[in-house]
């Protein structure tokens, strides 16, 4: 895979591309400032970053860097304690792939660590599609994208585990024996399908709206007329601030 470095120290700078050579990845660019970075990669095209977050210059910060291009993204730095919120921010906004690894580390450690965290991208990239098992219908093949949100089939009693589920394409459907701890063991990762109520989980990419006043969130699904409508889902007062970034 294609990785593109970013850190103001020469030294470390170097020290990271020596650690990479003996793992299956390219460096493509390095750099020592944001600036030249960002000019480099339109050109060079990485698919993975590792950046250091505070930079020598006051251009930008290896944050802000990494919400410019939304790529995958280890963070390796002495200052990532600091971000851990701004992280998680990228990771759920963005539905991205995103770690952290703290300085000083080892050339083991960091091989470890990236090596974990191409595994994850390489599974998440693979994601595109999921299996699952709808009504009569047996390992039925569903495009992640076109998934809403799923629910807790109350019609079947508190003791199943049934779901509903709403599409962007399709009627909704009964999920037989799905179990919300275990969704990402399906392919539906937490980064995406969020929880804002314990009978809710709502695909990110969807939600229209966050009305924090009637704790409420909108989007758009699909129905047995064909048609798509809006629907408003409530939020719990637990998972509100997952969703500050929707507030209008």
């Amino acid at each position: 895979m294609k990785i593109a470095l970013l850190d103001d120290n020469q030294e470390q700078l170097e020290r990271n591309q020596r650690f990479l050579k003996n793992l299956a990845v390219e460096v493509v660019t390095a750099s020592l400032s944001a600036k030249t970075f960002l000019q480099e990669v339109k050109l060079s095209k990485p698919e993975i970053l590792v950046l250091d977050l505070n930079l020598g210059d006051s251009y930008m910060t290896g944050m802000e860097v990494a919400f410019e291009l939304k790529l995958p993204v280890l963070f390796a730095s002495s200052n990532t304690p600091e971000y851990v919120k701004e992280m998680e921010r990228l990771k759920r906004d963005e539905v991205l792939c995103v770690d952290h690894i703290t300085k000083p580390f080892t050339e083991l450690e960091f091989q470890k660590t990236l090596t974990r965290f191409l595994q994850e991208v390489k599974f998440f990239g693979n994601q595109h599609h999921v299996t699952l098992d709808l009504g009569k219908q047996k390992r039925t093949k569903i495009a992640l994208e076109s998934i809403v949100y799923l629910v807790a089939d109350k019609a079947s009693g508190s003791e199943s585990n049934n779901k509903q589920i709403y599409f962007t394409n399709r009627k909704s459907e009964g999920l037989i024996d799905f179990s919300f701890s275990k969704m990402e063991d399906k392919g539906l990762l937490k980064s995406q399908f969020i929880t804002i109520h314990k009978s809710f989980r709502v695909n990110v990419n969807h939600i229209k709206h966050y009305n924090k006043k009637e704790e409420i969130v909108e989007v758009d699904v699909f129905t047995a007329s064909g048609k798509l409508e809006t629907k408003k889902l409530p939020v719990s007062e637990n998972y509100q601030s997952v969703l500050k970034s929707f507030r209008k």
